[in-house]
């Protein structure tokens, strides 16, 4: 679990300015633009982002996505294997219908512990900072607690649902991916088992994964961000934006979704195996005799 946590905090730290962009161009078509800004694409986002609020808005809402991750991965990926050996019973052979479980399972725990920091990070990302425009949160901590006098304990779980819904989407399918296109790969000798297999297997787990959720997470961001009584569920939301907006309202920031998610998979997995291995290291130096 410490592992999948830091692991999934350096993949944070790397990808976060997609993510952000991602964002951005999510909410957009929800509202007015602020100051006649309009964002096209993820790089005229990131450099719009730059010229018109600095870069440090890339990494707005970075301390709650860290806060996110070591709640949220050391779950979801940390105990992904524990999970998927209780449903076997011990065995080792697991089939694609206990992987899909397991990934589902591990998936709703996660986001139904660690909702608060995504909703935060979500609004951190998707406010701006621009003279004369108002900001909805000044730091983390005054977030949580703004969110909660004003809108409860609701406010801070704002969410849920299509959350675990888009996390047990992404968890199950980007798992069972990566697994069936390193086999492939391997089975058919195009690539043997180390790096560059590992980087095409989650590139392709992140694209199959984003084709997946996007709709999931475009809904889930939107709700989250939007204040009391906007919409009135989840559900109001996504008609709203299919009424108003059109069905590819549901892809809208798909090009940093996919780039985020295949370089996220990507550095997270690899840091993963590397981390893992050096605490399996230290463990066996510390129990070994003098």
């Amino acid at each position: 679990m410490a592992s999948a946590g830091a692991a999934a905090c350096i993949a944070d730290i790397v990808t976060f300015p997609l993510d952000t962009a991602k964002v951005r161009l999510q909410i957009q078509g929800e509202k007015t633009a602020v100051g006649g800004i309009r964002y096209r694409g993820v790089f005229g986002t990131i450099t719009t982002m730059i010229r018109t609020e600095g870069p440090r808005s890339l990494y707005n809402g970075l301390v709650a996505g860290l806060q996110r991750q070591l709640c949220f991965a050391s779950i979801r990926i940390g105990l992904y294997d524990n999970v998927k050996s209780f449903y076997t019973g011990g065995k080792d052979n697991a089939n694609v219908f206990i992987r899909i479980l397991a990934g589902c399972t591990t998936g709703a725990m996660a986001v139904s512990f660690a909702q608060p920091t995504d909703v935060v990070k979500v609004r951190f990302q998707a406010q701006m900072n621009l003279d004369g425009v108002a900001r909805r949160y000044t730091g983390t901590m005054q977030a949580y607690r703004h969110i909660f006098q004003n809108e409860g304990l609701r406010g801070l779980w704002k969410g849920t649902l299509p959350n675990i819904t888009r996390n047990a989407l992404v968890n199950c399918t980007e798992l069972v991916t990566y697994d069936l296109i390193k086999e492939a790969i391997l089975r058919h000798n195009l690539l043997s088992d180390n790096l560059p297999c590992h980087f095409v297997s989650a590139f392709g787990a992140g694209f199959v994964t984003t084709v997946i959720a996007s709709p999931v997470d475009v809904v889930k961001t939107r709700y989250m961000n939007s204040p009391p009584g906007q919409y009135k569920s989840a559900i109001n939301c996504a008609w709203t934006m299919m009424t108003k907006e059109g069905p590819t309202a549901f892809y809208k920031g798909f090009v940093p979704s996919f780039l985020r998610l295949g370089s996220w998979n990507v550095v997270m997995f690899v840091s993963f195996e590397q981390i893992k291995r050096a605490m399996m290291v230290t463990k066996k130096k510390i129990e070994a005799p003098n």
